[in-house]
């Protein structure tokens, strides 16, 4: 496990368009139409992550909480599955039904959508308002394996509560860490 910091994509970036499968229902999701001009979370996580395993329960209670507030979620998984099967989209679906995802867990097989958002580790965070702009990315919270800090998600939530008022953010962004994605 390498442990890599995300790398803090320009806020006011455009959200990337993509179509991807969605391995909990092998239905492909077109971003776009997925997102009907609706503010998006878009979460590149992993199943085998030691630091998204930490964080998966809160983070999966607080993205449906998202979800009610009007805010589409979803989370994308590019890690290579050769050198990495765990991440499997056989078993992401099963992570997801564990989870209870009540989004779209998506595979991107080529990494393209990962290289396209500039994501380098799980989990990363891209928070966009309405108009599609990024306004948020990077930590969920300062919990990480084996130090004290209690799993709140209080930055991301913080970033999402902000955005909802129409407010300019005050939360500090500071960047994700993680599993580096495993390119190919």
């Amino acid at each position: 496990m390498t442990v890599t910091p995300s790398k803090m994509q320009a806020l006011g970036s455009s959200v990337i368009d993509f179509d991807l499968i969605d391995t909990r229902d092998d239905t492909f999701i077109n971003l776009q139409k997925y997102r009907q001009s609706k503010p998006l979370l878009v979460a590149f996580i992993c199943n085998h992550c030691p630091y998204v395993v930490h964080i998966i329960k809160r983070l999966s209670a607080l993205a449906a909480g998202y979800q009610q507030q009007g805010v589409r979620v979803v989370f994308i998984s590019s890690n290579d599955v050769k050198t990495h099967p765990a991440d499997s989209p056989v078993n992401m679906r099963q992570f997801a039904l564990d989870n209870n995802f009540n989004w779209p867990y998506l595979y991107d097989e080529t990494q393209s959508v990962a290289r396209a958002y500039c994501a380098e580790c799980t989990p990363d965070f891209f928070l966009y308002n309405a108009s599609g702009e990024l306004v948020y990315r990077g930590r969920f919270d300062a919990a990480t394996p084996g130090n004290e800090h209690p799993v709140t998600g209080d930055d991301l939530t913080q970033a999402v509560v902000q955005m909802q008022q129409g407010v300019a953010l005050t939360v500090e962004q500071l960047p994700s860490f993680g599993c580096n994605i495993k390119w190919k």
